[in-house]
């Protein structure tokens, strides 16, 4: 493994390096992963729209979804690192697969019991996947050269899109396919029938998530049987300053989770919107079961965006790829809060597109040079996707108080801060890296 500071060894110990990559199977149950969590974050933006006709929510209150689901990220993240620790990377996986199935198992209840209960559905679903967004991310980094990790990580998280990219149209079918009726017609009906109507709406999603609570349960058992290689932190990476500090001593580790927490936060944001944006009569008028098509084509984008960047990133700097997508993401936003019709609905399905290679491409130039602090750099690093939780939260509140198409300008300023650590970290991989 090539040395990015002076002295400093690789940072996973027992993962050895070698001309042909001898880890492509422990990679391909690793990428399953991410498809599964892929398909049970995207379908959020689909029972958005769904239970704010239920309960007749304001934006903000519908944005309690996000709100619950990434803060489980904030609150999980450092507790998972600490559990990871002490089982180890797979039987972290595992772990965290039975809690997400248990919390897919919640929803069959929690269709009788209220929007309460679902948020905490959303909260026990989110610490499994957080489990297993600790454990993964780090484990591609190593299943292969250091100097392919970003390609790598890129093109597992494809798989993840191709998860995001199903599970919109798939929710659209399943759960969207019923007639939602206004606040209005709903006001109308008799007392019995408006509860008839919320409760039948409720139960759409009992079968669906149940259905995704014995997948990942089987999954989980399928996990703890395969012989995958055993990874543990080295004791001898890259020094503290002073002994001091540990990852937060490096300062492109704290851009880098400022940078995660803005993108990660835009991307939600963006999708959680989408739905109720393409319903909007200057946009396109689509029904929710029709703009759930395009949610699809949104988490598609990003699909097509990483292929092409697993490819591309082999011969591209990284921060410079990360510049010119965040530049993108800004004009089309613009373009989407400013325009009318096709032009609007294009742009902001487009950024889709854009948003393809950040996240990967963030998180490994943020651990890029860490040594032992890999791990806990990691956990940082996670614990920053609670930008999920906060951004479309501050969108639905200037969007009840604004308007909804230009509460679109929260996302663009987070491209904005994006674009700045694509441009300072364009040439990270070929500079020294210490802390400080």
């Amino acid at each position: 493994m090539q040395s990015t500071a002076p002295k400093q060894a690789p940072s996973l110990a027992q993962v050895p390096e070698a001309e042909h990559n001898p880890h492509t199977g422990a990679l391909v149950i690793v990428t399953i992963l991410f498809f599964m969590w892929g398909l049970l974050t995207s379908l959020n933006d689909v029972l958005i729209p769904h239970l704010k006709s239920i309960y007749t929510l304001t934006y903000l209150q519908a944005m309690l979804v996000q709100f619950c689901f990434f803060g489980a990220y904030f609150i999980v993240s450092l507790p998972a690192g600490a559990l990871i620790r002490r089982i180890g990377y797979q039987n972290g996986a595992v772990t965290g697969l039975m809690i997400a199935a248990g919390g897919c198992a919640l929803f069959y209840p929690a269709s009788n019991g209220g929007y309460g209960l679902f948020l905490f559905a959303f909260f026990v679903l989110a610490s499994g996947i957080t489990i297993l967004q600790v454990a993964a991310n780090p484990y591609v980094t190593v299943l292969g050269p250091a100097r392919t990790a970003s390609s790598r990580l890129t093109l597992t998280q494809a798989f993840n899109s191709l998860g995001t990219t199903v599970a919109p149209a798939l929710g659209g079918i399943l759960i969207l396919s019923t007639v939602a009726l206004s606040a209005d017609q709903l006001a109308a009906l008799p007392a019995a029938e408006q509860a008839a109507h919320k409760a039948a709406e409720a139960a759409a999603v009992q079968g669906p998530y149940l259905a995704l609570a014995a997948a990942l349960a089987i999954l989980a058992v399928l996990f703890a049987l395969a012989k995958l290689p055993k990874i543990s932190h080295a004791d001898d990476g890259a020094p503290a300053v002073d002994g001091k500090g540990g990852a937060m001593a490096y300062r492109h580790l704290v851009l880098g989770a400022v940078a995660i927490f803005l993108y990660v936060g835009a991307e939600v944001s963006i999708g959680s919107f989408l739905i109720n944006f393409l319903g909007e009569g200057n946009i396109a008028g689509l029904s929710h079961a029709d703009a759930a098509h395009y949610v699809s084509l949104y988490w598609g984008g990003a699909l097509v965006g990483r292929f092409i960047g697993f490819a591309a990133m082999r011969y591209v700097s990284p921060g410079k790829s990360l510049a010119v997508t965040a530049l993108g993401s800004i004009a089309l936003v613009l373009t989407a809060t400013f325009g009318e019709g096709s032009v609007a609905k294009w742009a902001i399905v487009a950024v889709g597109l854009c948003n393809s290679i950040m996240f990967p491409t963030i998180f490994s130039l943020a651990l890029h040079g860490l040594g032992k602090f890999t791990g806990q750099g990691s956990g940082i690093l996670c614990m920053a996707i609670v930008g999920g939780a906060v951004i479309p939260f501050v969108q639905g509140m200037f969007a009840d108080t604004i308007g909804l198409q230009p509460s679109f300008l929260v996302p663009a300023v987070c491209y904005l801060f994006i674009l700045y650590f694509g441009i300072k970290y364009a040439n990270l991989h070929k500079q020294p890296v210490s802390a400080g």
